[in-house]
């Protein structure tokens, strides 16, 4: 079984990053085995949980492959198996297991290697604010779609990871939700990461390090929340700058940090929605150190690479489209790359539930609603929509009234408008004769209650469930 153990971890480490398998699956020991269960040991608790999150199912397809079908378990323990004391029949009896010629029974388990002071050390990987989100395997530089949209985003991106971005060690990445910034800024970790798997690679959004640095504060640890990110990091990616709006102690100690950065010629992604010097109520200090670097835009994919996006993307899920289907799905799926693979999906999805050709009908069929319907909504409607829904009229909706009952449902229209039209926050603010800044703090403020999934949740989801199905 140990073989087998060896070829599974083979099998793994050929569809995971390397610094991914290194760090979660090599330490993986055999524990023991019958013939419903496979019990592999860990370090710590944590590594069962992340390994059950997130890699079970390889395991259970590698010794598939390998004709065992056993259940696998994954459980702390500092011992494994003896080597050449593995006894295939594991129905004898205790007499039997006795009598070896060790003198020691077949299952008794002797140390690991593992240090007891073992952690992992991963970016993203403990749950007390450690080093942030883990890198998405898939966001690499290969798997990046170039396009005129995007070529300088990539092109400058590639070369910070190299080294080689003209004397700096800055990017700012700028663009709508959905175009693609994430992906870039991962690549950037993932290939630092490949090419040096003791770099320290922080990917957190400036929600996460705003929260981190308040935890912090209420928890008396500001020190090593300063010395983790001015001394321990090597690579720093933060995303969705724009939420630092008005957050004057974050953004204090955020310049700080870049200043120890920069001075320590580490290498710095930021990405948001908006510019540096449009971003409201951000201090000078750190607006300076955002402009600092490169600032390249990612725009929306023009038609020919969103052809190219859906055929990378159909053939990663096994399932090439007619050509006629994918530049159907390309002319209609129009607004951004998060909005093509849901369409890809819906597609593909559908012929395989009602066992159909998938061809120019299907695909019409089911793009029809998403793609039409999202044309026609405007923040008119939303705003008609949301008045109905929450029995407020459009005049209280856009007066300076600080009540409850038009607050809330001012921020959810607001949200809405936000994710349901293409119009930037300056125009949607002031449609609701709002600032530019109270525009994005209400799209904050109901991102929180969504993350809470209570009755707000439920609220703009159905509001949702209307817009997207046509029934406004």
């Amino acid at each position: 079984m140990d073989s087998f153990l060896k070829e599974v971890k083979l099998h793994i480490k050929e569809l995971v990053p390397d610094h991914c398998y290194r760090m979660w699956i090599e330490p993986v020991v055999l524990s023991t085995h019958d013939a419903e269960t496979i019990v592999l040991s860990v370090p710590n608790d944590f590594y069962v949980k992340r390994l059950k999150e997130n890699y079970q199912g390889y395991f259970e397809e590698g010794f598939l492959r390998l004709g065992q079908k056993g259940r696998i378990e994954f459980k702390v323990g500092k011992k494994k198996l003896r080597s050449g004391q593995i006894n295939s029949n594991f129905g004898q009896t205790q007499k039997n297991r006795a009598q070896t010629t060790s003198g020691v029974m077949p299952g008794i388990l002797s140390p690991l290697s593992f240090p007891s002071d073992f952690h992992p050390q991963l970016p993203g990987m403990t749950p007390a604010f450690h080093c942030g989100r883990m890198l998405k395997k898939n966001f690499t530089f290969d798997d990046f779609v170039v396009g005129d949209n995007s070529s300088f985003a990539y092109t400058a991106s590639l070369y910070l990871a190299q080294g080689k971005l003209n004397g700096t060690g800055v990017l700012f990445l700028l663009g709508k939700t959905g175009l693609g910034k994430s992906h870039l800024s991962q690549a950037v970790g993932h290939h630092m990461l490949s090419q040096d798997g003791g770099k320290r690679v922080f990917y957190v959004t400036a929600e996460d390090f705003t929260n981190e640095m308040i935890y912090s504060l209420r928890n008396n640890s500001i020190d090593q929340f300063k010395e983790k990110y001015r001394l321990k990091c090597d690579v720093l990616i933060l995303e969705d700058v724009h939420f630092l709006t008005g957050k004057s102690a974050t953004q204090k100690e955020l310049a700080m940090t870049l200043d120890y950065l920069i001075d320590a010629d580490k290498k710095i992604i930021f990405s948001g929605c908006e510019r540096p010097d449009e971003i409201p109520k951000l201090n000078d200090n750190l607006k300076s150190r955002l402009n600092m670097g490169v600032v390249t835009e990612i725009k929306a994919p023009d038609f020919g690479t969103r052809v190219k996006i859906l055929n990378k993307k159909s053939k990663a899920i096994q399932c090439v489209l007619p050509t006629p289907v994918t530049e159907y799905i390309a002319q209609e799926a129009c607004n951004d790359v998060r909005q093509l693979e849901s369409a890809l999906l819906s597609v593909v999805t559908r012929g395989q539930l009602m066992n159909r050709k998938i061809d120019i009908e299907l695909a019409r069929n089911v793009l029809e609603k998403m793609t039409g319907t999202r044309k026609r909504i405007t923040i008119d409607l939303i705003k008609k929509m949301v008045c109905e829904a929450f029995e407020v009229s459009e005049q209280e909706l856009v007066s300076k009234s600080r009540k409850q009952r038009i607050v809330k449902p001012r921020q959810v229209a607001i949200f809405l408008s936000k994710k349901y039209t293409d119009q930037p926050i300056k125009t949607i603010g002031a449609s609701f004769k709002r600032y530019h800044a109270t525009a994005i703090y209400s799209i904050n403020a109901v991102e929180k209650e969504m993350e809470q999934k209570g009755q707000r949740y439920e609220q703009i989801r159905y509001l949702a469930d209307k817009l997207e199905s046509g029934s406004f």
